[in-house]
């Protein structure tokens, strides 16, 4: 897990599409949203699950594996970028290798999008769109130490288990408070696979 990275809690999110809009306003995309908002049963509950880049570590971002043109980079400190338009051929492999379902292919203009964890911002020490508009702290940014501390008994996974496939990842799915007396802030792997 990166050291600030995004901590996504499904049990906060209302739906509100805040972060939508938000992440519509960042300076590198203006106008396109990189954030899926996904409802999971909608019609029968409000429970919905912000969608964001999970910047995997190991394997280390399969978008970029299966880039013939290496238009996709990963900094240094493991943020997975969106695709470089000027190396971009739309060949959508990306799209396809991703296993959270998150780079979209915007046909018209033979390029790839995806969540770039707002790189201009967070780069420069500021959180990213999403997590600086979410009401509810569903979107938080920061340390594993942070967010513990804002929720002493929460736990946090960056191991996301796709039958027999695992995929440690850079941002954190928390994952229901641990028992009282039981260890919290493990990185336990989600079993079953995270289903944005």
């Amino acid at each position: 897990m990166m050291n600030r990275t995004l901590f996504i809690d499904p049990g906060r999110c209302i739906g509100c599409q805040a972060c939508v809009a938000a992440c519509g306003e960042c300076d590198s995309h203006r106008g396109k949203s990189m954030i899926h908002l996904d409802y999971l049963e909608e019609g029968a509950t409000v429970a919905s699950m912000p969608t964001v880049c999970m910047h995997c570590e190991d394997p280390l971002a399969p978008c970029a594996q299966v880039c013939p043109t290496d238009a996709i980079l990963v900094t240094a400190d493991g943020v997975v970028q969106e695709a470089l338009k000027e190396r971009c051929i739309g060949c959508a492999n990306c799209v396809h290798a991703c296993p959270f379902g998150v780079p979209k292919l915007d046909a018209d203009e033979v390029l790839m999008y995806k969540c770039n964890l707002c790189y201009d911002r967070t780069s420069e020490g500021l959180q990213p769109m999403c997590a600086s508009v979410c009401p509810t702290g569903s979107i938080f940014y920061g340390t594993l130490e942070e967010l513990l501390s804002a929720r002493p008994n929460a736990a946090a996974s960056d191991i996301v288990v796709f039958g027999e496939e695992e995929i440690r990842t850079g941002a954190a799915v928390v994952v229901p408070a641990a028992p009282v007396g039981e260890p919290t802030g493990t990185t336990a792997a989600v079993p079953g696979g995270f289903v944005p």
